[in-house]
């Protein structure tokens, strides 16, 4: 499903290019949960965002579903990841004004989804984190474990095939932590494919594999990273 081969990626500080990512190889199969673990800076979120499609490579291949994207254009990359990727970051990113319902729907009105069908899609996956009773409530009203559930409701009514997890017990509790990694593990016995991203090993540890990011370098081994 996704395979990374020998991808280069650097970033121009002033006149310098800094790299972030050197020579990575990394393949996720179909309907499998892998943690990628790595401290700040390690070049993790750089790789989130170039599997995610947010991002392109300097150099190497990512392909995807068969096909090769790091030559796509943008609106081909939006494409994908409006139909293919599901985001959920550490930040919430719920409109403050708007309804868990409808920050839910807020991606499906980009696509040519009917109403009854938006309707059946947002109230499915709200019940399906065990949301359905508040979403009508706003985010003010909603304790942090409780906006990170909408905000993983949202990812699951467009969809995607793939979820892309940056740090999403980062922002809260303890208890608000596990019940988001309970969540995320359900929907991988349901059949996603999960990518998540994280600097706490507790967390890594719950994914089916675990790799390794240091210093630009991927690695299966915790030793071999560094």
């Amino acid at each position: 499903m996704i395979k990374l081969r020998h991808i280069y990626k650097s970033y121009a500080m002033g006149e310098v290019d800094v790299p972030v990512l050197k020579d990575v190889n990394l393949h996720v199969k179909p309907h499998e949960f892998v943690s990628i673990l790595g401290p700040s800076g390690s070049g993790k979120s750089t790789l989130m965002n170039i599997i995610g499609c947010l991002d392109v490579p300097d150099s190497g291949d990512y392909i995807l579903d068969g096909a090769y994207v790091d030559n796509c254009t943008e609106d081909e990359l939006s494409d994908i990841r409006g139909t293919k990727i599901g985001f959920i970051f550490q930040q919430f990113n719920l409109l403050s004004d708007l309804t868990a319902y409808e920050n839910v729907e807020m991606p499906l009105l980009y696509h040519k989804i009917s109403k009854a069908e938006r309707k059946e899609r947002v109230e499915r996956t709200l019940e399906q984190v065990g949301l359905k009773d508040r979403m009508h409530h706003k985010p003010s009203q909603l304790s942090g474990g409780q906006q990170q559930r909408v905000a993983i409701a949202r990812v699951l009514a467009s969809e995607p095939s793939i979820i892309l997890a940056d740090e999403p017990t980062g922002n809260l509790d303890s208890t608000s932590g596990t019940e988001i990694m309970g969540i995320i593990k359900d929907l991988w016995k349901q059949g996603n494919t999960i990518v998540l991203i994280t600097h706490d090993n507790s967390v890594a540890d719950q994914a089916q594999r675990k790799v390794y990011v240091s210093d630009g370098r991927l690695s299966d081994k915790k030793e071999e990273a560094v």
